[in-house]
């Protein structure tokens, strides 16, 4: 690693070389090479990923949350926002978050929207969650079924009076981001 004064311009660097070494059904990885103007050069390992939505769902009374199994950081019941990946060909984040909020907690809202776009781990992978507010919801008549069946899904209505708890609870990025935006709203 070398130790510079001073910022790099991004338009200073070029990816030289790119190598998919592994093609997944959640995403891909590769290899980037990249070339500083100065000459320096670096290897990186990227997970190409499509990006994804997360949707704030609520009401004058609650916020809609799940709780959901996620086994690669070993949590049996993490505490998140409906969302979900960027996987259907020509739609929008906006129809994406529509259809996450249905099929994760059986709802549809006529308000929408985005509040926030962020990266969730730039050093490593390519991801940008959309997060968005939805208001204006109502329970579409059918339970929720996840488009997904390895989800296991526990819908929580959190109250709104106990936002500052759910926050406390939560140890995901997006839902972080999506429950402070709503704590700032409320405010």
């Amino acid at each position: 690693m070398h130790w510079r004064r001073g910022l790099r311009s991004l338009s200073a660097v070029e990816r030289i070389e790119s190598k998919t070494i592994y093609e997944g059904t959640l995403a891909d990885l590769r290899v980037d090479r990249f070339r500083f103007q100065d000459g320096d050069e670096v290897e990186r390992e990227v997970v190409e990923h499509p990006g994804s939505v997360a949707v704030v769902a609520y009401d004058d009374d609650n916020v809609h949350l799940i709780r959901q199994p996620r086994e690669p950081v070993g949590d049996t019941a993490l505490l998140e926002i409906p969302a979900g990946k960027m996987d259907v060909e020509g739609e929008t984040r906006l129809e994406c978050a529509k259809r996450e909020l249905c099929e994760e907690v059986g709802l549809v809202a006529s308000d929408w929207e985005e509040i926030r776009r962020f990266y969730t781990s730039p050093g490593l992978l390519t991801e940008v969650v959309s997060v968005f507010f939805a208001t204006g919801i109502e329970p579409t008549g059918d339970l929720p079924e996840s488009a997904d069946p390895d989800e296991h899904l526990e819908l929580v209505l959190w109250p709104l009076g106990k936002l500052d708890d759910a926050i406390e609870a939560c140890k995901d990025a997006k839902t972080l981001v999506g429950l402070l935006e709503l704590q700032k709203r409320l405010s």
